[in-house]
């Protein structure tokens, strides 16, 4: 078994196409972030492991789920339907062979509405400061992604916002962990994005990420020689 965790805030509308599609041998969990349309209720519906997180923060809900996990590969990946579940095996099959340490699903669009143009181009901004400070080939902060749960609880992750998932990648770089890419369909979402579907969420996003960016960098120069 393997666990995918589902960050979720007001998802209610995604979920049941995205529970549906999960594959065999892959167990949700749905950490709901306080949602406010029945969310929780929808998850548990259709079989999912439903953990509640009061504390508003993608990190949070994203850290409670994986609290909640017990597998020992362990997933993560959006719960409005931008990503389809069935290529879960695709970004697990390296972890599960020990060919890689996390694996990042790099997003091609399915359509040319599937990515706005505004969150791709701070995607691109951000995976080339990731590359120069992590000092890894990666193209895409990957939301979908798969690395071993016990590895991940013992880099400590702090941020508990949108920096969340950045932090994972430059701690992982910086334990040397092998960080791998494999390339998963990018769709439109279902309902509006509280994130990429703004440019208001994207900056929000920009800022946390900027942020864990800075904290990383500062920590590497005080680093005893």
């Amino acid at each position: 078994m393997i666990d995918v965790v589902l960050p979720c805030l007001d998802e209610a509308e995604a979920l049941p196409w995205v529970l549906e599609r999960m594959p065999p041998g892959y167990r949700p969990i749905v950490a709901d972030n306080g949602s406010t349309d029945g969310s929780d209720q929808v998850a548990a519906a259709h079989g999912a492991l439903v953990v509640r997180e009061p504390r508003r923060g993608f990190g949070a809900a994203c850290h409670a789920g994986l609290l909640a996990a017990t597998s020992d590969v362990v997933c993560f990946m959006d719960a409005d339907a931008s990503l389809d579940p069935r290529q879960l095996p695709l970004v697990t099959a390296q972890v599960v062979g020990g060919d890689a340490d996390l694996v990042l699903g790099r997003r091609v669009a399915a359509t040319a509405g599937a990515w706005p143009a505004h969150a791709r181009w701070a995607n691109a901004v951000l995976a080339r400061r990731l590359r120069r400070a992590a000092g890894i080939s990666v193209h895409d902060l990957g939301p979908m992604r798969a690395c071993r749960r016990t590895a991940l609880l013992g880099l400590e992750l702090a941020d508990r916002r949108f920096g969340y998932p950045l932090e994972m990648v430059l701690r992982a770089a910086a334990a040397g962990w092998r960080v791998a890419e494999t390339e998963v369909d990018y769709l439109p979402r279902a309902g509006r994005s509280k994130v990429t579907g703004t440019v208001r969420g994207t900056l929000r996003a920009i800022k946390d990420m900027r942020s864990v960016l800075s904290d990383h960098q500062g920590q590497r120069t005080t680093m005893p020689a």
